[in-house]
Parts: structure tokens; sequence; C-alpha cells
């Protein structure tokens, strides 16, 4: 199954770039000249991405609107062109996931797309749902339901209870899904209830034995198979807090992607599960790291731990894309409003300290990048100076 964008642009020469550089990269491109066309070409076909020259700002929210409201187009990844003086916060005010300035070179291009092709399979792995009807065992803190699965995804599945659903919104999964040997067990939660006795389902904390399970699964499943993912993006880490890091790469990834951060090398592996908050093109991103349950604040001490025993030789974090989060409109990520609240198993907050590097990932995420940058750079001359007070 081919990657598909649709480009709305009428600039030649960004056209030519932009068709060199998506051909190179295996995504095929539906062109369209003016904002009318892309409108109607929304409403019939599927699109992985949309691309569109922000040269007019109003044309350009038009046509991202129009995707986000169709329901085939709705999880598209929306990429917006613009002059450098637009600058990032009025792509982002367009309705964009990504902001590219123009001109383009065809290898910084290149870059930047690398890195969206990646997150473009990864979306469209997920959405992809094979039609099953088995049994399934739903088990809460102290009850048992009965159900059967609708369809099930790489990170969910749609059910069906025998009787009443239940009230509570975590529960654990028992699945025997057909050609298995043994059969699947995972924690999930609630994520919308249909009419009657219909539910859906977002499994959660899998590990990667799990999900590798589920997608292998799910490959002898489908018809057309997907070839296999991208490699992962090579970063270098530049800055490092408790709740988040800044690495430094050529192919970030959008603002809202979900990442997983891992380093392999010789006596040296960790992985932590993050959110990029901050992209800055060809240059680097944000990352917070993702700590809402006990297990995923072990995860990201260890990482922690292992860039901090590396000081300056820090290896190369191979980062690899889980999914996207759409912005609110007020710019902020529905992964924090899905998880607000989520306690540990201690019943305590897992990370609910003030961390001054996060802080300006949330709020700073606009700003262009050198000014971020120089702010990153005072923040972090400010630690060092209280640090050392500290401890004198």
């Amino acid at each position: 199954m081919n990657l598909k964008c649709l480009l709305v642009c009428s600039d030649e020469k960004t056209v030519r770039v932009l068709r060199r550089v998506l051909s190179d990269l295996e995504i095929e491109v539906d062109h369209c000249s003016s904002s009318d066309s892309a409108l109607r070409m929304i409403t019939r076909q599927r699109f992985e991405a949309v691309i569109v020259d922000g040269g007019d700002a109003e044309e350009a929210s038009n046509v991202f609107r129009a995707a986000k409201a169709s329901p085939v187009n709705k999880r598209a990844l929306a990429i917006v062109l613009v002059e450098s003086t637009v600058g990032l916060k009025g792509g982002f005010d367009m309705g964009a996931h990504f902001v590219l300035h123009k001109p383009l070179a065809v290898e910084r291009a290149k870059s930047s797309f690398r890195a969206v092709r990646a997150l473009m399979k990864r979306e469209r792995r997920q959405q992809l749902r094979i039609a099953v009807q088995v049994p399934v065992d739903c088990f809460g803190s102290s009850s048992r339901f009965k159900a059967r699965t609708i369809d099930i995804s790489e990170g969910g599945m749609a059910i069906q209870f025998s009787g009443h659903k239940p009230k509570e919104n975590a529960l654990r999964f028992s699945i025997d899904l057909p050609g298995l040997d043994d059969r699947l067990e995972l924690d999930g939660e609630l994520a919308w209830e249909g009419k009657s006795d219909h539910a859906g389902v977002r499994f959660k904390d899998a590990t990667e034995d799990q999900l590798k399970t589920v997608r292998k699964w799910m490959d002898n499943h489908l018809s057309e198979p997907e070839r296999d993912e991208d490699p992962p993006v090579l970063a270098r880490l530049s800055e490092l807090s408790p709740g988040g890091c800044y690495l430094k790469t050529s192919s970030p990834f959008p603002r809202g992607t979900r990442v997983v951060l891992s380093i392999k090398e010789t006596n040296l592996e960790a992985r932590a599960g993050g959110i990029v908050l901050v992209a800055h093109p060809e240059f680097g991103m944000g990352v917070e790291f993702l700590q809402t349950t006990s297990a995923q604040h072990d995860q990201v001490q260890g990482l922690v731990k292992s860039l901090r025993a590396s000081k300056d030789q820090s290896p190369d974090i191979q980062v690899v894309p889980d999914g996207l989060e759409t912005p609110a409109p007020d710019g902020s990520l529905h992964m924090y409003q899905a998880f607000a609240g989520e306690r540990s198993a201690s019943g305590t907050p897992v990370a609910e300290s003030k961390d001054n590097l996060v802080e300006l990932f949330r709020h700073k995420f606009q700003v262009p990048v050198e000014k971020f940058l120089e702010q990153m750079r005072e923040q972090r001359t400010l630690e060092a100076r209280s640090h050392a007070k500290a401890s004198t």
C-alpha cells in the first residue's frame, strides 16, 4: 500500500522540489493548484498527509479544517509551507502539525520528510482494523465481564459486551485470537462508548513482546501487509532534565508525535516513551517524557541515568514514532487531558514537580528557533548557578 499525500500549491518551483523529494521517498503526490479543487479531493480520497502552501493563510486554514472534518482524512498529517517571516506561530495558527520554511531545497526537504514519512506509515498502520469476532474476558478490580470483539487494531479494539457494561474505565483483557497458541493478555481502558452495548478499547502499557504479537497477527491477516517500517531517526542529546530532553537531529518529528527513545550500545540499553512538544525543522526537537504510570516512570529514570552516566560521550539516541496527538485549539495536546489525574499504584501522581525544561517546551514551542535556543541556554546557565550555590 503506497503512501499518498495531497499537495496544494501554485508555485511551480516549490511543486517541482516536492515532487522530486516525495518521489524519492516513495510517496505519491496528488497536486492541486487551488484550494477549491483541494476541498473537492479531500472529500473523495484518503491521504496520509496534506501539504499546503501557506501564502494565503485563510485558504490554508480552510483546507486543514476540511481535512480534519473529513472522516477519511481527519488523521492526515497537516504540513504547511511558509515564508520565514511568518514563522512557526503563523504556521501553527493555520492548523498545521508541522511547519516548513520556504524556499525549499531538495536535500533539506528530504531530511524533514524522512521523519514525516515514518510518522505517516505509523499513523496508517494504527488505523488498520481487522474484523474478527472472538470472545473477550474483561476483568475489573472486583468484577468480570464477557464481551466479543468487533474489530482489532494495533492500538485497541471495538467490542460488544454481553449484558451490562462495566462502570470502571481501566480493565484487563484476555483474548483468544485465531492462530495464536496462547491467549493474549493486555491492559486497556474504555476510550469511547457507543450505542447499546458497544465500546472502544485503547490498549495501555503494552510490552514490546505484546506489541510484536499483535503486529505479527495483524500482518498475517491483512490482504496487503505493511512493508517494514522506516529505520529509527538518529539524534544527539543537547539538553536533559528529569522530565524531558532536547535532541539535535536534521529529521525531527512533528509536534504532537508520540515517540519511543532508545539507546542500544555495548553494555548500555535503555528505552522510554515521550511526546514531541517542540519541532524545529532540520535542527531538533524537544521531547517530554511520558511518566503517567509507575512503569513509565521507571523506564524514564533508567534512560536519564544512562544518558547522564555517558556525560560528554553521549550515544546516538534512536527515535521512532508511535502515533500522533492532535493539538487542541489552545495549542495544548490531548495527551495531557487524557492522562489528567492518573495515579501510580501507590495512589500518588507519578510526576508532579515542575520541570523548567518541559515548561519551556510547552509554552515556547512557537518561538523562532534562534530565540528558543537562546532561552534554553539562559535557563541552563541559571540552573547551573543555582546548583553551584546550593552545593556551597
